[in-house]
């Protein structure tokens, strides 16, 4: 797999204005770091953003579907679909991805305590 990925540098760009980004190969798709917090997935040029209790109401309202691993199963992952359109404005994104960057500090708040 390569290590540098053209739609994850897209998404990096978008995302900037939150912290440094960074993105890594993981699981067949790529993982995307803000500050060292992983704040979204990319899978098949799609992205998803992590979701908890208190921002996946607001994605759910918003029409995101989550994140389904495997079609054959019903499995679903915290992480949900962006809509294509935020993908090209930066304004559509930024707000939902700062609610994700915001579930990572929740869950890592979670584990130090």
């Amino acid at each position: 797999m390569p290590r540098d990925n053209e739609f994850c540098n897209h998404v990096a760009d978008l995302l900037a204005p939150l912290g440094k980004v960074t993105y890594r190969h993981m699981f067949g798709g790529f993982g995307i770091y803000v500050d060292g917090r992983i704040v979204a997935i990319a899978d098949d040029d799609v992205l998803y953003l992590k979701a908890d209790d208190e921002n996946r109401p607001g994605f759910e309202a918003a029409g995101m579907a989550p994140f389904r691993p495997f079609p054959d199963r019903d499995t679903a992952m915290s992480y949900y679909e962006v809509p294509v359109d935020a993908l090209d404005d930066p304004d559509l994104l930024l707000p939902l991805a700062r609610t994700s960057l915001e579930a990572a500090r929740r869950s890592a708040a979670r584990q130090d305590a």
